[in-house]
């Protein structure tokens, strides 16, 4: 017990010693917040425990040298004088402001050695942060309605939307910024106009070429993507996506057989056991020994298999509606198979196995139509076209 109670006690102070040389790395390289997230979560389990010491000095340096640092950082901001800088500014003070906020419900944090407790210069941001948003506020609202009313480039319009967005993040409803990000989305959104080309030679059923127009019920339509297959009225459309059917091949209808013969041994009833003499076998008790009689049973299995298939062959197509050039072409194959199995028999029923006997109780069953087959190959035919779709974007 006390050998276990020894091994526990060198664990802790492994894993403490580690622990506190971690954090004076972070320290010697720079990483002053990283260092003062260990020192926090150590002090927060108990501040007064004498092995946490260390923590509370290396808290003390890691925040004094952080506080220098950034603040030089945000002068050297301010004095280069672009407004470009603002937002790094502001995410300074508000770096600032979190660091010594973390901080506060801890003290106050006694340095036993020193008589004292911890030093940490606070200071107010809250002044610096209202001018720094304003500033901030105004540089990129400024900026979005330019880049509205100048840019004609869909990713310049994305990147209109994420400042917008973040403008209404820090400073929310600020003047019509709502509105402007409603705008800003629109002009960055592709619209693309989704038809089908029958190359066939046959007709289409008109259920398949409905279903595979909905493309509501693909569910492809993303942030920045909307699909159409019907034209909206004085929409600008910036692609089409074809949907080219080649190829439609139906197999003809078949049905093969094959003929299965089974046998089966069945107990049929009893009879004396009889020696090579043509005795009766007696037991040790003198009574004739009764062995049971067996009889074969035969059965003849017809097991018929009904085969038709269709395969609908084709390709996606992309094109740019700005230089009317083809993107891309990928191809596509679906294909559905109608297979039917059922039997009939001849002779002793009993002779016949289990997954046999399962083909008896079905019987021969009407072939689809070559309309319903490439209908039924719609739903294979929509997933390979939403998987193409998915991992393929216009942009």
């Amino acid at each position: 017990m006390k050998k276990l109670a020894l091994i526990l006690i060198l664990a802790i102070t492994v894993v403490s010693c580690s622990s506190v040389k971690k954090t004076q790395e972070a320290i010697n390289y720079g990483n002053y917040d990283q260092a003062m997230e260990i020192a926090i979560k150590n002090l927060r389990n108990n501040k007064t425990k004498k092995s946490n010491q260390a923590y509370i000095l290396m808290l003390e340096e890691a925040f004094a040298k952080a506080i220098i640092r950034d603040k030089e950082k945000i002068e050297f901001l301010k004095n280069d004088g672009n407004p470009a800088n603002l937002e790094n500014i502001y995410n300074g003070y508000i770096l600032l402001n979190s660091r010594q906020e973390r901080i506060k419900p801890l003290l106050p944090l006694p340095i036993i050695s020193k008589g004292r407790n911890a030093k940490f210069q606070f200071e107010n941001y809250t002044n610096n942060l209202l001018t720094t948003k304003d500033k901030l506020s105004d540089y990129l609202y400024t900026n979005a309605k330019k880049s509205l009313l100048n840019s004609v480039n869909k990713n310049d319009f994305r990147n209109t939307y994420d400042d917008l967005k973040y403008l209404n993040d820090i400073n929310p409803d600020y003047k019509n910024t709502k509105a402007l990000m409603k705008e800003a989305h629109y002009k960055g959104t592709d619209f693309v106009f989704v038809y089908m080309q029958n190359q066939t030679n046959m007709v289409i059923p008109l259920r398949l070429e409905e279903d595979l127009m909905n493309f509501d019920t693909y569910r492809i339509n993303d942030f920045w993507t909307v699909y159409h297959s019907n034209k909206q009225p004085k929409q600008p459309y910036d692609f089409e996506l074809e949907l080219n059917l080649r190829e439609i091949n139906i197999s003809p209808e078949q049905v093969s057989e094959k003929v299965i013969v089974q046998e089966k041994q069945a107990k049929d009833g009893w009879q004396y056991l009889i020696d090579k003499e043509g005795n009766a076998v007696k037991d040790s008790l003198g009574n004739t020994i009764k062995v049971d009689k067996f009889k074969t049973l035969k059965s003849k299995v017809v097991k018929f298999t009904q085969f038709k298939s269709a395969q609908v062959v084709g390709q996606v197509k992309y094109f740019d509606l700005k230089t009317n050039q083809l993107i891309q072409a990928f191809p596509l194959a679906s294909e559905f198979i109608f297979e039917h199995h059922y039997a009939t028999y001849s002779g002793d029923k009993d002779a016949i196995d289990k997954d046999n006997l399962n083909f008896l109780r079905y019987k021969y069953l009407k072939f689809p139509s070559n309309e319903q087959m490439v209908y039924d190959s719609g739903e294979d035919l929509k997933n390979k076209i939403k998987a193409i779709i998915t991992k393929n974007q216009f942009r």
